[in-house]
C-alpha cells in the first residue's frame, strides 16, 4: 500500500525540517531495516532481509561477537539524540562520559553496565551492515550496494587525564571504572539525516516504553508516519522479518506483539493495533494516533 515502510525503500524527495522540541531525528532508511535482535536466543548468527521493493540486507556480527541487541538499540538512539543536540557536527563526532550516557538511557551506572556500554559501542562499530539495493543513500541518491556500520570509529579513555596521578592511591581500582568516550556516527547516516530523509521520535515516549519490542515498533511506525501513512497494514510474517522477531508461528507472534501493542496504545502512539486473519493470511493493522503539536 502507498506509504508502507515495507514497500517504500526508494523514497520520494524530501527536505530538511526542524524537529519539534527535543525530538530525535533518525535515518529513515536504516529505521525501515532490521538491525537489533529482540530475542534472548543466541542461535542467530546473522540477520537476512529482502525488502519487498527489492534488494538484499544482511547484518553480520564481528567474529566472536553477537548481533546487536536490545541494549544496543537504546545506545544507538541515544547517540543520535546527542549528535543532534551537539548541532550535528560535520565530522560526526559525539563525546560523552559513560556515566552520563548510562544515566541518560535510564540505566544504573555500575561496573556491569559500564562494560555493557563499551561492548555495545564496539558492536555498533564492528557489526557489518551489508546492502545490495536495500538501503537508500542520500550521498549517492540511489540504493546502496556496499557495506558500512552505524559507528565509523569508537574511542574510550578509561581514565580521565586529571585522575591518572591519583590512581596510585587506589590499588584496588579496576579497569571497569567510568571513562570518556568519543564516537563518530556513520557518514551515510549523517548524510541521510542532513538531507531530511528522517523519522522523528520523542525521547520521552521512547523511554516510557518498557518493552524493547514496543520501542522497535514505535521506531518502525514512525517510518510509516514519515511517508504520510495513517493506517498501515502488513502481513504478520513480513512484520516479524522487518522488526525482526525470531518467532514464526502466528500464535507465538501474537503473544509477543500483544503487550507491545497495548503499550503503544497507552502511550498514544497508535489508536489501534490489531492482528487478524483473512482466509489463510495473517495481517497486522495499525492506526496511527495524531502526533501532539
Amino acid at each position: 500500500m502507498p506509504g508502507d515502510p515495507a514497500f517504500s525503500q526508494h523514497p520520494r524527495p524530501s527536505h530538511p525540517r526542524r524537529p519539534p522540541g527535543r525530538a530525535i531525528l533518525l535515518d529513515r532508511s536504516l529505521e525501515a531495516l532490521p538491525l537489533f535482535r529482540l530475542s534472548d536466543s543466541a542461535e542467530e548468527t546473522t540477520i537476512l532481509y529482502a525488502p519487498p521493493a527489492g534488494g538484499r540486507w544482511r547484518v553480520l556480527p564481528n567474529p566472536g561477537d553477537r548481533l546487536p541487541g536490545t541494549f544496543d538499540q537504546d545506545v544507538y538512539v541515544e547517540i543520535c539524540r546527542r549528535h543532534l543536540e551537539a548541532g550535528s557536527p560535520a565530522d560526526g563526532a559525539v563525546s560523552f562520559t559513560l556515566h552520563a550516557f548510562l544515566r541518560s538511557i535510564g540505566r544504573r551506572a555500575d561496573g556491569r553496565t559500564y562494560e555493557q556500554l563499551r561492548a555495545a559501542l564496539s558492536r555498533l562499530e564492528r557489526t557489518v551492515l551489508e546492502s545490495y539495493g536495500a538501503y537508500w543513500s542520500a550521498t549517492g541518491n540511489a540504493p546502496l550496494d556496499g557495506r558500512f556500520s552505524v559507528l565509523s570509529a569508537v574511542s574510550i579513555d578509561r581514565r580521565r587525564t586529571a585522575d591518572r596521578e591519583q590512581l596510585a592511591l587506589f590499588p584496588t581500582f579496576t579497569a571497569s571504572e567510568p571513562g570518556d568516550a568519543r564516537v563518530i556516527l556513520s557518514p551515510l547516516l549523517r548524510a541521510n539525516i542532513a538531507h531530511g530523509h528522517t523519522t522523528t521520535i520523542s525521547p520521552t515516549l521512547y523511554q516510557g516504553l518498557s518493552s524493547p519490542v514496543a520501542r522497535r515498533l514505535y521506531r518502525l511506525l514512525e517510518v510509516a508516519r514519515a511517508d504520510d501513512t495513517v493506517t498501515w497494514r502488513i502481513e504478520l510474517e513480513a512484520l516479524a522479518e522487518q522488526v525482526p522477531l525470531v518467532q514464526r508461528y502466528p500464535s507465538h507472534l501474537q503473544r509477543v506483539l500483544q503487550p507491545a501493542h497495548e503499550m503503544l496504545q497507552t502511550a498514544g502512539i497508535v489508536r489501534d493495533a490489531k492482528v487478524h486473519q483473512i482466509r489463510k493470511q495473517w495481517l497486522v493493522d495499525y492506526v496511527l494516533a495524531v502526533r501532539p503539536s
